[in-house]
C-alpha cells in the first residue's frame, strides 16, 4: 500500500523524486555527470556519496570508543557492544560507517592514537583498497597464466569419478572425459577443473593412488590439447604434486591447503592455489554446520588460511579463496555466502564461487539436477554481479552466455 500524502494542488507544480541506486564508484560519477555539474566538483560530491560499513572483531575495550569519537568527529558513526560502556568485555566487534572521505579523514587520526589503532586503521585501510579494487590482474599458475577480473571468468568442471552427486560415471572413461573439457572450452570455459574424488556429503574418501588413476591421462590428455589453465580438484598432496607435473596449473584444494604437505606441493611446483573453507572432511562435514557468526567465520578461516600459505612461501599472487557454498554449510548458509561473496575481496585475492548444481539451489528426487539450472544461472549472475571473479559451474555454456549480460553491464 502507498504511503498516504496530500495529492497536489491542481495545478501545483510537482517534483517526483527519485532514489538511485548506484552500485560502484564509477554509477556514482555517471549520477552526477548527468546533472552538468562543475567537473571539478565531480570528484568531492563522488567522495561523500557512497558509504561503506567495515565490521572488525575483537577490538580492545579502550580502543572502541575512540573510534567512535573519530569516526563522529568527522561526520561518520560506529557501533560497538553495549558491555564497552560498562567495561564489562574485554573486546567487542565494531562496524565503522561512513563515506570514503569520512573514512581517510578518521583513519589519519588513528595514527597518532593508543590502544592498537594505528594497526586498525591501517587495517582498515587495506580492506576498503582491496574491496575497491578492479580491473584485470593475473594469476600466475605453473605452467598457464590467468586473467581475472576483466569479466567474470568459469571455471568448468570434468568429474572424473563414479560417485560425484551430479554427474557420477559420465566421465569415468579418460577419452570421454578429455572430450568433455575440450568441449566445455569451445562453450567458453576460462580455464578446466578435474576432480578424481567426489567431495559431496558423506561422500567416501578415495585412496590417493586410486585417484590419480582416474585423473592421470585426464590432466596429460588436456595439458596436450587446451590452452586454458588447468586446475587439479584434489586434497592430497602427493595427487597434486603429480598433476602439476602432468600439466595442471592450481590445485583446488577443498580442505583449505590445512595439510603443511599441501602448501610444499603448491610452493614447490610453482602452482596456484585455491583455498575453500570446509570443516573436518566430506563425510563429517555437514554435523558441523553450527556457526555463531557464519560469513564472520569463513571469513576469518580464510584470511588465517591464506597467511599461513603465504608464510609457507606461497607467493599471496598465486592464491584464490573460496567460501565453500555446501561444505559444512546447510542451504540457508549457503544461500546467505553466496549473496553477501563479495565481502570476501576485502582480503585481496580472487574469489572463486561454486553453486552449481548444489542441493541449496533446490528440487529434490528424480530430475532435480536438470531442475538446478535455472537457478545456478541466478547464483552465478548475483555472484558476479557482487564482484566475485570466478565461477565454477557444471553447465559452461548457458552460464557463459549469463554472465555476458554481467560484464556488459560493468562496461556499457
Amino acid at each position: 500500500m502507498a504511503p498516504e500524502s496530500d495529492p497536489p494542488a491542481r495545478g501545483a507544480p510537482r517534483f517526483p523524486a527519485r532514489i538511485l541506486t548506484p552500485r560502484s564508484g564509477r554509477e556514482i560519477v555517471e549520477e552526477l555527470e548527468r546533472t552538468d555539474c562543475d567537473p571539478e566538483g565531480i570528484g568531492i560530491m563522488a567522495a561523500k556519496a557512497r558509504s561503506f560499513l567495515v565490521r572488525l572483531d575483537r577490538v580492545p575495550l579502550k580502543a572502541s570508543p575512540l573510534l567512535k569519537q573519530e569516526f563522529l568527529a568527522v561526520g561518520g558513526d560506529a557501533v560497538h557492544a553495549r558491555g564497552v560502556a560498562d567495561h564489562s568485555v574485554a573486546t567487542s566487534p565494531v562496524v565503522l560507517i561512513g563515506t570514503r572521505t569520512q573514512f581517510r579523514r578518521a583513519l589519519a587520526k588513528l595514527e597518532r592514537q593508543p590502544f592498537h589503532l594505528p594497526a586498525i586503521g591501517r587495517s582498515v585501510e587495506q580492506a576498503l583498497a582491496r574491496f575497491q579494487s578492479t580491473g584485470a590482474r593475473t594469476v600466475r599458475g605453473a605452467h598457464r597464466a590467468w586473467t581475472v577480473g576483466d569479466r567474470p571468468r568459469v571455471l568448468g568442471i570434468v568429474n572424473v569419478t563414479p560417485d560425484s552427486f551430479s554427474d557420477g560415471g559420465r566421465f569415468l572413461d579418460p577419452d570421454r572425459a578429455i572430450e568433455h573439457g575440450e568441449a566445455l572450452v569451445r562453450e567458453g570455459a576460462d580455464a578446466l577443473d578435474i576432480g578424481g574424488e567426489s567431495t559431496r556429503p558423506g561422500a567416501a574418501p578415495v585412496d590417493p593412488s586410486e585417484e590419480w588413476r582416474r585423473i592421470a591421462p585426464v590432466i596429460r590428455g588436456l595439458a596436450e590439447r587446451v590452452t586454458v589453465p588447468i586446475s587439479v580438484d584434489t586434497r592430497h598432496a602427493d595427487v597434486a604434486r603429480r598433476a602439476v607435473e602432468a600439466g595442471a596449473d592450481i590445485v583446488n584444494d577443498v580442505e583449505g591447503l590445512r595439510d603443511p604437505a599441501m602448501h610444499a606441493a603448491v610452493r614447490e611446483t610453482g602452482a596456484a592455489a585455491i583455498v575453500m573453507h570446509m570443516r573436518g572432511t566430506p563425510s563429517t562435514m555437514q554435523a558441523q554446520t553450527e556457526y555463531a557468526d557464519l560469513r564472520g567465520e569463513v571469513f576469518h578461516a580464510l584470511a588465517d588460511a591464506t597467511d599461513r600459505a603465504v608464510e609457507a612461501g606461497i607467493p599471496a599472487d598465486r592464491l584464490m579463496v573460496d567460501p565453500g557454498l555446501g561444505f559444512g554449510k546447510s542451504a540457508a548458509q549457503s544461500l546467505e555466502l553466496l549473496t553477501h561473496a563479495g565481502e570476501l575481496r576485502s582480503l585481496g585475492y580472487p574469489v572463486v564461487v561454486g553453486a552449481s548444481r548444489k542441493s541449496f539451489l533446490g528440487g529434490s528426487g528424480p530430475g532435480a539436477i536438470e531442475a538446478r539450472l535455472e537457478a545456478g544461472l541466478a547464483a552465478a549472475v548475483l555472484a558476479a554481479d557482487a564482484g566475485v571473479e570466478i565461477l565454477r559451474v557444471h553447465d559452461v555454456g548457458p552460464t557463459v552466455r549469463a554472465l555476458s549480460l554481467v560484464a556488459r553491464s560493468r562496461s556499457d
